[in-house]
């Protein structure tokens, strides 16, 4: 199956706790974030403020062992499942959709 990544080369990345089904997280793949992701079975990233490669958890402990990749019927939205070792968010929130809009 053929990704189509945008024109910046990026796909969102839906992150969902494999056991609950809670949303955990939405962030940005690259290819090569991808490829390392499905090789190490750990979520791999690309951050666009920071402009490189993002190993989820190198810095915090918190990583995130990928179960299943599902792919979305356009092609262009992953759907990470996951087993969190830790909080996702980098507030120390369990996911990073903890408010409410109004």
């Amino acid at each position: 199956m053929v990704i189509r990544f945008d024109g910046r080369g990026l796909v969102p990345a839906v992150v969902q706790d494999a056991n609950t089904g809670e949303v955990l997280m939405v962030a940005w793949m690259n290819e090569e974030a991808l490829q390392r992701t499905q090789e190490t079975g750990q979520a791999h990233f690309w951050s666009r403020s920071r402009q490189e490669l993002w190993h989820k958890g190198a810095t915090s402990g918190n990583f995130m062992h990928v179960r299943e990749i599902w792919v979305d019927c356009d092609a262009d939205t992953l759907l990470l499942k996951v087993d969190p070792a830790g909080p996702a968010c980098h507030t120390g929130n369990r996911s990073c959709f903890y408010r409410r809009l109004a």
